[in-house]
């Protein structure tokens, strides 16, 4: 049986900010994390993911002068299923849109690959998954791919297609958490993964709040609004933080 962690309002950002474990975790400064490597590519569920996670990382990168890639694994049509106004068909059109706004406001000139995939149904299109980013990884690279535990069935299975498709080929795989901060207990007494905290810079942290800023239709601030958007402001909260986490 399949446990659902992703329910309710999930955590308060105010019990992250008083978490013990995720204030003890060591830090790692952006330029000394992408020294060595070619390029950034980032593995993205839907368009938004890497700019909730790795915006900061990410303009990081685009300012050390590395090449981004992203692949963005679906096009993020299935989060108002019902909707009369934000239907699959818009919302396909509608969501990379949004993609390259944030990436500008992140300044970051990136490659983007669509895989094209189904939302809600990354699973079970495995193989396909496997190829698509098989066939962009090359050696030098620095991977960052949604936490395998993450808790949504699309960002587990991109997860989990990383740690099968990156160790063979020469880059080096991070990972990230972002449904994680919604189930995760800020309370224990020891941190839950093997993991290290990117302090952001200023500059940074403001790109990436902008850029945050750019998806409309996630944050309830498109026209028409939607009554429950996917990210509402306390959900936005937990990756507006002056640090990004990673998994080793």
């Amino acid at each position: 049986m399949t446990v659902r962690r992703i329910v309710g309002a999930g955590n308060d950002e105010a019990d992250w900010r008083d978490s013990h474990w995720l204030s003890q975790l060591a830090e790692r400064q952006a330029d000394a994390l992408l020294s060595g490597h070619r390029r950034l590519l980032v593995l993205s569920p839907h368009p938004d993911d890497e700019t909730l996670a790795c915006g900061g990382l990410m303009h990081a990168a685009a300012r050390a002068g590395l090449e981004v890639a992203l692949l963005a694994i679906t096009d993020g049509e299935a989060c108002y299923p019902g909707d009369r106004a934000w239907t699959r068909a818009r919302l396909r059109s509608h969501r990379p849109r949004e993609l390259a706004q944030a990436l500008s406001a992140l300044d970051v000139d990136a490659r983007v690959y669509r895989a094209g995939l189904p939302d809600g149904g990354v699973a079970s299109a495995l193989d396909l998954l496997l190829g698509a980013v098989n066939g962009l990884i090359r050696p030098g690279d620095l991977v960052l791919a949604p936490w395998e535990r993450d808790g949504h069935p699309d960002h587990d299975a991109v997860g989990h297609a990383a740690l099968r498709a990156v160790p063979a080929t020469g880059a080096r795989l991070l990972r990230y958490p972002v449904w994680a901060w919604h189930w995760l207990d800020p309370d224990l007494d020891h941190a839950p993964f093997n993991a290290f905290r990117v302090p952001l810079a200023q500059d940074a942290l403001a790109a990436k709040r902008a850029a945050i800023a750019c998806f409309a239709s996630q944050l309830g601030t498109g026209v028409p609004p939607v009554a429950e958007p996917i990210l509402p402001p306390h959900v936005v909260a937990r990756f507006e933080r002056p640090f990004e986490v990673y998994l080793r």
